[in-house]
């Protein structure tokens, strides 16, 4: 008999990030002495009657809400027909962005693993087991920290000596009056003039700038630092192709966008056009590990490259199985406070900023499945009571 989901949990828990706030605005996350902001994910599991359970924790509350549309469905079906699963899903997620497939397939991918007792890079296809890593900054500060372009060079030379071959710079946020696009050029110029000889650098302005003379002014000063991408720049969001073409026949450095374009057919539609130079991939945003590989066998097919988005678990094992992908996103890095990473992962597992090796390394799990080990008691204790299962 083929193995059957039997019962599916998803739990919403919280963890602490010290000396971290929120800019202005409220959406930045940067680093504030003192502060304490609380992050909530969600823990999934997926049961089986093989007694295997596929594993993921991550999400957001609006792709948790999404779940509650399909895990029915999935109830009694075979686990090991993702294709099938992700087809159907996705045409029943049609009215929303999809993006409550990505956590429940890649748990799903953790079963495949388990089942077949390997590694997921290894169903996939490994091309490589040590991945490159660039140092991917908190947005710019103004208490101490990143709050000035001398801050910014001084930690790229900091995560340089680390090991780290690039070094990605997320600017200033916060209010209209306050943002000012000259301090933007003049990070770029201090981090370029300071490393840019040793490193590969990224600017990633997270749809700050309010205009286009914006993006171009600040891309420019991109091209006379001989920067590796500029990714989405401006208050489009992220997906217009028509605006990222006409930005790009004014600029040398090449574009990295896709990252806010939901689902496969806009995103090759986008590729296509020569909207961007840079794919970009995120198994939690883009249905999962299947619709992650997706996007980079596309970009694949057309001569691009493939650049995943965030640091996890899934991302080391899609990079490790996409050959045209160069760079592993080791975010979100400061020297003065720890990034992101909920406390969850048993020993053996760490995206802290100096998990990386001499050579700017990280590498991948080599465990049944994702290869980590949660800590299910640190996500019960600290469960906000929002949990919902599925039999």
């Amino acid at each position: 008999m083929p193995p059957q989901i039997e019962r599916i949990e998803s739990t919403e828990f919280s963890y602490p990030l010290e000396d971290v706030g929120t800019d202005d605005n409220g959406f930045n996350l940067v680093y504030e002495s003192g502060s304490v902001t609380h992050r909530k994910l969600f823990a999934l599991r997926v049961h089986t009657d093989e007694g295997i359970t596929g594993e993921y924790v991550g999400g957001n509350s609006p792709g948790a809400a999404q779940i509650n549309t399909f895990a029915d469905y999935l109830l009694g079906k075979n686990p090991l027909h993702r294709e099938r699963h992700w087809s159907e899903i996705k045409r029943g997620l049609r009215k929303y962005d999809r993006m409550g497939i990505g956590p429940v397939d890649i748990a799903l991918w953790d079963f495949a693993g388990k089942y077949h007792d390997a590694p997921i890079h290894e169903l996939l296809g490994s091309y490589r087991t040590r991945l490159p890593a660039y140092a991917s900054t908190y947005h710019g500060d103004t208490n101490g920290g990143l709050d000035s372009p001398e801050a910014f060079a001084d930690f790229a030379e900091a995560c340089l000596e680390m090991g780290f071959g690039g070094f990605k710079i997320h600017g200033w946020g916060g209010s209209d009056a306050e943002r000012d696009v000259d301090r933007e050029v003049e990070t770029v110029h201090a981090v370029g003039e300071r490393v840019g000889d040793e490193m590969d650098l990224m600017l990633d302005p997270a749809c700050e700038y309010e205009t286009f003379a914006d993006a171009l002014k600040v891309g420019r000063a991109c091209d006379e630092q001989d920067f590796y991408w500029y990714e989405d720049p401006y208050r489009d969001g992220g997906i217009s192709q028509h605006a990222h073409n006409r930005l790009a026949e004014r600029l040398s450095t090449p574009l990295l966008q896709t990252e806010h374009v939901r689902g496969l057919e806009p995103y090759t539609d986008f590729l296509v056009s020569g909207a961007t130079d840079f794919g970009r991939a995120d198994p939690e945003y883009d249905g999962g590990i299947t619709g992650a590989m997706k996007r980079a066998r596309i970009a694949e097919g057309l001569g691009l490259d493939v650049e995943f988005h965030a640091p996890g678990p899934a991302q080391r094992h899609c990079i490790a199985a996409a050959r045209n992908a160069n760079y592993y996103e080791l975010a979100l890095v400061h020297p003065d406070c720890q990034n992101t990473m909920p406390p969850v992962y048993e020993e053996g597992y760490s995206d802290m900023i100096e998990t990386v090796d001499d050579d700017g390394t990280v590498s991948v799990p080599d465990g049944p499945g994702l290869g980590v080990d949660y800590d299910w008691e640190y996500i019960e204790d600290n469960a906000t009571g929002s949990v919902h299962v599925y039999e």
